[in-house]
């Protein structure tokens, strides 16, 4: 049924404001317009007639210009009306006479010349600020401004303007907020019953306003407490959108079939946990558990596993590869890189030794293989890596992209582990999912980039979370600080001989650039995404000079230390160049490694102590975490060296301070995302499309989201179509429509 929010803008407001309206903010309907939320309110005091004005008072005057004078307060002149351009950079006063024909006020305004030209005699206007008294002068102090045009000056839209709450929209000089405020009071005056979204019996238990009061409300408020309440209203109405959503896809996930792969005792998974060297942390234990229970399930997993870098979550995933295993069936490991596909190859096979040797000379008599699909292998080892899988031969199969190929076949696909979630899409896990023939296969999604519990359940909402907190056994502490090299180029000089030393010790370094060399863009890396850092050039509004690259330092490194080995690792070398690159470092054969942020995850190399970041204030604090992780990862302790021309107070600094400050990285994700806008959280903004949360914040509302997670619940759990809830259903198609619409651009 098409209703009054369903209508076009034009019906209510007239075709050519209806067209600016399309053509400025890509509002069309009267329902897009009614959720354009105010950005702020402007708090005025009450209409109050001039022979009424009391000291003290917070009071708003309708009336007339009189008279107008600009005066220097270092010369005392008084400055004529043409001249006030030449005085913006001085120190003035504005004196104001207004009138409402009867009496007079006067009005200050320091450091405001051009309002000479604005507010010329005659002029009408609105004027708001406390009442004082100058020498017997009333005055308002701190005034506000509203200038009037004459068809404004009917009694009922001076009393609309000159209401004590004002909204302010976010606008543009082609649409200024008073249009969009005059254009919302025709809607709601003209506005129907509307179908509200949020069920009454939820209203009433929520303590929520109605959608028409809300409406009514939140534009034209009478009192802080209708803006309050107005707000409330819109921000769980997001959440339960957002949450029913995300509710549905939990509810096909789990009418989905998948075989249950239940624990098989006197399997691989037995005789991998007798060779560990170690014992699994009680974290490690319970979400183990947490994943077992899932897997035995005929409904296909769907977990996230978050944890700190080095929280050893490699172990819990190969665990849960290896009950699969044993289950009969096989399982995949998508990494986002080669360089990190390779690296998980070599771990897990070092992890597994005989046990990833069947059917070679020495494998254990319970064996699998450990298969390798990457882009870059040769015609040869391809076909071998393709066969094994599709055999059933190899177990467990680690690689990139080239996974979601659809000549690559598996004999049974039981559980596909995707490392780094935030570079894959929903798409691409959905993609190896097909691989599995009638029964989907589980899914289990890791990342080192901790998320809080509200970004968690709105970004990640369809996924049951698995968090590891504590760090394993053995784990050295990391030391961090920051070396300002422009500030203090000495200090610089100093961390290249504090590599030298670890070095001679008998250690290694690396050394990281935002970008490989020359022939890239400007800060960028080499998958050529931005760097999410250097606003330290926009803060001083000066062009930002090129990131420095890996290229230029390996130059400078080979005069500094030229008697270190050194050698350069980047996105853009050929396979197997990278793969020797790798292999030497970890055999100690190289010194300093000076790479891009193509060692951000996954490369263990335990006898690395130090790492010098460069540019650091280029990277966002998450990826600085992640980085910082590639060093104190044997029995050396760590050093971090974060390396930037951020000047001390800047923007850059702090975030770099913050980094230094804490190895915990809940507390930096916390710090991260609270700098953060919205959509970046909710990783829309680098998509260009704009998020559907305008009033909801996922950092701050949790007890929203949770109570809205709870609603969303109950409804999709007895009417997954939301039959019974016509308006809500409405809602969600439109939010996933704008989804739809997305991913249709990008492909």
């Amino acid at each position: 049924m098409k209703t009054d929010i369903d209508r076009k803008l034009r019906d209510f407001v007239g075709a050519r404001t209806a067209k600016t309206f399309a053509e400025v903010l890509g509002i069309e309907t009267v329902g897009e317009l009614l959720r354009h939320y105010p950005r702020r309110y402007l708090k005025k005091g009450e209409l109050t007639p001039f022979d009424e004005l009391e000291v003290g008072d917070q009071a708003t005057v309708n009336g007339r210009v009189k008279k107008v004078t600009v005066r220097s307060l270092d010369s005392k002149q008084e400055i004529r009306p043409d001249e006030v351009n030449k005085f913006r950079r001085h120190r003035t006063i504005t004196k104001v006479v207004v009138t409402d024909g009867r009496n007079d006020l006067e009005l200050a305004f320091f450091n405001q010349p051009w309002l000479a030209n604005k507010l010329t005699p005659g002029t009408a206007a609105l004027f708001w600020g406390e009442v004082t008294k100058f020498r017997e002068t009333l005055q308002l102090k701190g005034p506000g401004t509203e200038i009037l045009d004459e068809e404004d000056l009917s009694e009922a839209e001076i009393e609309r303007r000159a209401k004590p709450f004002r909204p302010l929209y976010p606008a543009t000089a082609k649409l200024p907020t008073a249009t969009i405020e005059r254009s919302l009071k025709i809607v709601l005056d003209n506005l129907e019953e509307v179908e509200d979204p949020i069920p009454e019996l939820v209203l009433n238990n929520e303590q929520l306003l109605g959608l028409r009061d809300a409406l009514q409300k939140i534009h034209l408020p009478e009192t802080e407490k209708d803006i309050a309440e107005a707000q409330k209203r819109f921000r769980f109405e997001e959440a339960l959108v957002m949450q029913t959503i995300l509710a549905q896809r939990r509810a096909v996930t789990d009418a989905l079939k998948a075989i249950p792969r239940e624990r098989t005792a006197g399997g691989l998974l037995d005789d991998f946990d007798a060779r560990l060297p170690f014992q699994l942390t009680e974290g490690q234990t319970e979400v183990c558990e947490e994943i077992f229970a899932d897997l035995a399930r005929p409904h296909p997993m769907h977990r996230l596993l978050q944890g700190e870098v080095g929280s050893g979550k490699t172990v819990v995933a190969l665990r849960a590869m290896l009950s699969v295993v044993d289950a009969g069936g096989q399982a995949v490991l998508l990494a986002p890189t080669e360089v990190l596909a390779t690296q998980h190859h070599k771990t897990l096979t070092k992890m597994l030794g005989e046990l990833a040797e069947q059917g070679m000379l020495g494998g254990a008599d319970r064996a699998t293989r450990v298969g390798l699909l990457t882009g870059s292998l040769n015609a040869a080892a391809r076909r071998t890596a393709m066969l094994d899988a599709a055999s059933g031969a190899a177990g467990i199969v680690v690689g990139t992209h080239a996974l979601l190929e659809d000549k690559v076949q598996f004999a049974d696909l039981g559980l596909v582990v995707v490392d780094e979630q935030h570079r894959f899409g929903v798409e691409q896990r959905a993609a190896l999912s097909t691989k599995s023939g009638e029964n989907t296969p589980h899914v289990l999604v890791m990342t080192a980039t901790p998320i809080p519990r509200t970004v968690a359940m709105t970004v990640f909402g369809d996924l049951a979370v698995s968090t590891l907190t504590e760090l394993p056994a053995g784990r050295s502490p990391i030391k961090s600080s920051v070396v300002p090299a422009k500030e203090k180029p000495a200090w610089l000089e100093r961390a290249w001989e504090r590599v030298r030393e670890e070095v001679q010790k008998g250690h290694q370094a690396y050394v990281v650039c935002p970008r490989i060399g020359d022939d890239v863009k400007n800060a960028t890396d080499e998958e050529g995404e931005f760097a999410s850092g250097a606003e330290e050039e926009a803060e001083t509004k000066a062009k930002p000079r090129p990131a420095i690259s890996v290229l230029q330092v390996a130059e400078v490194l080979a005069e500094v230390l030229p008697d270190l080995r050194q050698a350069v690792l980047h996105g853009r070398l050929p396979a197997d160049e990278k793969d020797a690159v790798m292999s030497k470092f970890a055999a100690g054969e190289i010194d300093v490694l000076i790479a891009t942020t193509v060692i951000e995850v996954g490369v263990d190399v335990p006898n690395a102590s130090t790492m010098v970041v460069m540019d650091a204030d280029r990277f966002g604090i998450s990826q600085l975490h992640q980085l910082r992780g590639r060093v104190g990862r044997g029995k050396v302790p760590g050093l971090c060296l974060l390396v930037t021309d951020g000047w001390p107070g800047s923007k850059s600094r702090e975030r770099l301070d913050a980094v230094a400050s804490t190895t915990d990285g809940f507390e930096l994700s916390r710090i991260d995302l609270e700098n953060r806008r919205e959509g970046d959280v909710l990783g829309v903004a680098q998509s260009g499309r704009r998020t559907s949360l305008k009033l909801l914040s996922v950092l701050r509302d949790e007890e929203v989201i949770y109570a809205a997670r709870h609603v969303a619940n109950s409804i999709v759990s007895v009417d997954a179509e939301l039959t019974g809830y016509p308006a809500l259903k409405a809602f969600v198609a439109e939010a996933l429509a704008s989804e739809a619409a997305e991913y249709l651009e990008k492909t």
